[in-house]
């Protein structure tokens, strides 16, 4: 296993995905899939950390979110879906982990505060909310992801996630007699590789040579002579700590376009700013016909500034680029009235939406197999999650078979 080649994301079903998700995170996960081994989970247990009694909504909106992710394009033949509740490896991780996890590291990720300042109707005074980052880290270490897609808001966890495997390597990693097998394991790669590693091991413990660091671990992963158990403490070796039992994950940004809601600000469901996947097209044309535009436009005869305005915003990501050309020399110059200029957009935003909104019906309509995809996306997901937890097991010395 490649955790290099691995990528593992999820999303919360708190309710309807909009235009936000399907730019900003699902377009890339499509992407995504045919380059990389990729496990998505519909993070159930997280919804609940910050409502803990939306247990009659969970259920529906797993489905819905299920049906979104299926009708953008995410493939259970290309890629292994989930619901995280039925992975339980994810929660027996999450407590082994909790056991090393000082408590002042998560008192400490920029989100604990900022949500409850965000969210002071809620009840966030549980272990649940404080725990959140840990149990997302070990969303991430159960299937020894290198890769992780998030947004720039999103790193600090990430962060965390390291720091965790880093403390776990460090305190378990440290099995019996670990030189004298890593000596071993460097003689079964044969001569010349053996001689290149132990350069590039050199190099980067003595003069800090990151590119040796990386040569090193690239040259690990191509050869086929050796265990897992050998590579991974070859890993270890490399950076002269112990065996490697939890790859630390590594963010990948994307380039997703902002997207802004029917306000001007973010899209958003808590902000009743947002165009869900499956509104109808009447409904789409509702909301952009009532959107704010320049609030200098007071007359049609006014000449505006699109960059005030949120329905310009929003035909730079749905529009090409003749008519954005046309929708900017228009505002500027009176020539076009805000609602001409929404008329394109409308268009727009129902064709990309038209064929997803179909293939979504199909899925409706077929409830079953929904569930079919998801329970054998659990199982795969328990396999991989599995051999992660007896490695854990047995380096933390619970190993009773």
């Amino acid at each position: 296993m490649d955790s290099q080649r691995r990528v593992v994301s999820g999303m919360r079903p708190n309710g309807r995905l909009h235009l936000g998700h399907y730019h900003g995170v699902l377009k890339s996960w499509v992407r995504l899939q045919h380059e990389y081994q990729c496990f998505f989970s519909i993070v159930d247990w997280h919804a609940l950390t910050t409502d803990h009694a939306a247990g009659e909504d969970i259920s529906r909106n797993v489905m819905d979110m299920a049906i979104d992710w299926l009708a953008a394009g995410v493939s259970p033949s290309s890629a292994v879906m989930f619901i995280q509740s039925q992975v339980p490896e994810h929660a027996e991780l999450h407590l082994l982990l909790s056991m090393v996890c000082p408590l002042g590291w998560l008192e400490r990720v920029p989100s604990y505060k900022e949500s409850q300042q965000d969210l002071q109707h809620k009840d966030l005074a549980t272990y649940g909310y404080l725990g959140y980052p840990l149990l997302q880290a070990a969303d991430i270490l159960a299937y020894r992801a290198g890769v992780v897609p998030v947004g720039a808001d999103q790193l600090p966890h990430i962060e965390f996630a390291r720091d965790v495997a880093r403390r776990f390597n460090h305190l378990y990693g440290r099995e019996e007699d670990f030189e004298a097998k890593a000596e071993a394991a460097i003689r079964k790669l044969g001569k010349k590789v053996s001689k290149l590693y132990v350069s590039l091991r050199k190099s980067y413990q003595e003069q800090g040579d990151l590119d040796a660091l990386n040569t090193a671990r690239a040259l690990l992963k191509e050869q086929q002579t050796i265990t897992i158990g050998d590579q991974e403490r070859l890993y270890g070796y490399l950076e002269g700590g112990g065996k490697l039992v939890l790859p630390e994950p590594q963010a990948l940004l994307g380039e997703a376009p902002k997207i802004s809601g029917l306000d001007g600000g973010k899209m958003s469901k808590s902000s009743c700013n947002s165009i869900y996947l499956r509104d109808t097209p009447a409904e789409i044309e509702e909301k952009i016909k009532r959107m704010p535009t320049d609030p200098a436009r007071v007359h049609r005869h006014d000449p505006g500034e699109p960059t005030r305005c949120p329905v310009w915003q929003m035909h730079q990501v749905h529009s090409g680029a003749d008519v954005c050309q046309w929708v900017e020399q228009g505002c500027r110059s009176a020539g076009i009235g805000c609602l001409e200029c929404k008329a394109p957009l409308i268009d727009a935003i129902r064709v990309e939406l038209a064929p997803l909104q179909e293939r979504a019906l199909d899925y409706e309509q077929n409830p079953d197999l929904i569930r079919s995809i998801l329970a054998e996306g659990a199982e795969q997901a328990r396999d991989e999650a599995r051999e992660t937890l007896v490695e854990v097991r047995q380096a933390m010395g619970l190993n009773y078979r």
